[in-house]
């Protein structure tokens, strides 16, 4: 069964979205982010992905408190990132209550740390994000494109330990108009034993369903939940 993974953005300590991840199309849902996880767990949610949107931007975790306060309030197994570029960072994201750390630009540009954190961690405590465009890689908050293909990238650092993986399809994100499907596909069959967690276009509970299907691993629901696409009632009777 898949694993539903509902995201929660911050800026300024509020729950927002954007827009393909552009800063200038940002629409606040939220100004209290623990009530939005607590709904989550009402309905039976396990996980949640929290993103520190202020922290992507400034590369060091800005809305750690939105984290220890999810974290010591809920029972939900968190998967945190946004700026946590240093092990002072890392160690910061998980003394605040996360479970897991995402790092996506880290493992772009500095692979050496990020090596060192999956060798100090544990591949099952930090995950790989593998944002793409076009098949190539795209970090910091995608405002950067790069020539790296996702498939030597995943790769790479799957020898290296990693055993999970969040791909967004940046051209998808915020969309509503589906997943990139046919990416998970192709990182399923290449790599069979890593954990994929599918990201960005998710827009009815039938996309939700058909990667369930694929046995995808798990899946990240973002705005689909919060302009009402999928409720949280269809969600709750998934996971019993």
């Amino acid at each position: 069964m898949i694993q539903i993974i509902p995201a929660i953005d911050i800026i300024d300590g509020k729950c927002v979205r954007l827009t393909q991840g552009d800063y200038s199309q940002k629409k606040t849902y939220n100004e209290n982010p623990l009530e939005v996880a607590k709904s989550f767990e009402d309905a039976g949610i396990t996980r949640l992905h929290l993103v520190d949107l202020d922290g992507a931007k400034q590369k060091r975790i800005v809305n750690h408190k939105v984290l220890e306060t999810i974290a010591t309030r809920t029972n939900l197994h968190i998967d945190f990132g946004g700026g946590v570029q240093s092990d002072e960072m890392i160690a910061i994201a998980f003394n605040s209550g996360a479970k897991q750390v995402t790092g996506g630009s880290v493992a772009v540009k500095n692979p050496n740390l990020f090596e060192n954190w999956l060798k100090t961690h544990g591949g099952d405590k930090i995950i790989l994000g593998a944002d793409a465009r076009d098949e190539k890689i795209a970090i910091s908050g995608w405002e950067e494109a790069t020539t790296t293909s996702i498939y030597d990238f995943m790769g790479e650092y799957i020898q290296k330990g990693a055993k999970y993986t969040i791909s967004t399809d940046v051209a998808k994100d915020g969309l509503l108009q589906g997943p990139s499907f046919d990416l998970y596909k192709n990182l399923q069959e290449q790599f069979p034993e890593l954990h994929i967690i599918a990201s960005g276009g998710v827009a009815t509970f039938e996309d939700i369903v058909q990667l369930n299907d694929m046995n995808i691993f798990g899946v990240i629901v973002g705005k689909a939940i919060y302009e009402g696409r999928i409720t949280l009632k269809q969600l709750a009777e998934f996971n019993r």
